[in-house]
């Protein structure tokens, strides 16, 4: 622990998992979007 340099963690792998996190929540959003505008035109 006392050789630890901020900064020097390799962070590849986490930032991939953020990245691919906001992409599903983006697709998510706009399914339910869509979800939500067919059931605005096509329901009574």
């Amino acid at each position: 622990m006392a050789d630890f340099k901020p900064g020097s963690m390799d962070i590849t792998t986490q930032t991939n998992t953020f990245d691919g996190f906001i992409k599903a929540m983006i697709r998510v959003c706009v399914v339910i979007f869509f979800v939500l505008l067919f059931m605005a035109v096509f329901t009574a």
